[in-house]
């Protein structure tokens, strides 16, 4: 199935400071590959011939970067000129950029994941739902609440904040997001959001107003976020050294 995606590169990744003052967390290599250019071969084999990239903080670097690619698919730049818009504010910024009939496959730049991406298109179109995310039973922070019906809340461990948008249908479980999901285009006549704010906002929104909103359990599978020093050595110990000239710790 062919798709179109969207790779989410246009923050400041300042948690991985100073090493993100010289270059954007797209660039921050592990294991000798950029997180960009690894997460741009997770779409392609993926299906996706069409990607558009987020870019901000150091846009110039990304986009020499992808200037010189030699890949499959075909690159579109969505510029967010004054600040950076989030994943909901930027996927809602590169509207015009995507086909307009095909699934987005979203991806953040920060994460290094072993998930079937394959598979998670074929999930997410036999559920016929407006979007379908990749989740994991894994320690977190925050969760996502899943019932039968899809989405139903967030909970944040460490402050105990809780909400349902919804009442639940049959058991309840708690999972954690990897930042990787398909959306349906339709999603844009949804948005009532404007400016920057998170695609996770609109989808606990959109549950409790009757959207099915899926998720879809990829069990083990390797999961990096590389979004502080420590987690970013924690990637390279996995994956290899090279990269940018930090230790991996």
């Amino acid at each position: 199935m062919t798709v179109d995606a969207m790779v989410l590169a246009a923050g400041f990744g300042r948690r991985l400071g100073p090493l993100t003052d010289q270059i954007p967390k797209a660039l921050v290599e592990v294991g000798g590959v950029s997180q960009l250019e690894r997460t741009l071969r997770a779409l392609e084999s993926a299906g996706a011939d069409h990607v558009v990239v987020n870019v901000h903080h150091h846009a110039g670097q990304i986009e020499a970067a992808l200037a010189g690619r030699e890949g499959p698919a075909r690159i579109r730049i969505s510029r967010e000129e004054s600040r950076p818009l989030e994943t909901g504010g930027g996927l809602k910024h590169a509207r015009e950029s995507f086909h307009g009939d095909r699934p987005i496959v979203v991806h953040n730049v920060d994460v290094i994941t072993a998930i079937d991406l394959p598979n998670l298109v074929r999930r997410h179109r036999d559920a016929g739902a407006l979007a379908t995310l990749a989740v994991q039973e894994r320690a977190a922070s925050r969760y996502l609440l899943f019932d039968e019906g899809g989405l139903l809340g967030r909970l944040d461990v460490r402050s105990g904040e809780r909400e349902e948008r919804r009442p639940q249908r049959g058991p309840l479980r708690r999972l954690a997001f990897s930042g990787v999901h398909v959306v349906e285009p339709r999603v844009f006549d949804l948005m009532e959001e404007t400016g920057a704010f998170s695609i996770v906002d609109v989808y606990l929104r959109l549950a409790g107003e009757g959207e099915r909103i899926a998720g879809c359990d990829v069990g083990d599978a390797d999961w990096f976020e590389i979004g502080t020093p420590e987690r970013l050595a924690a990637a390279r110990a996995r994956f290899g050294r090279g990269g940018n000239g930090v230790p991996a710790g």
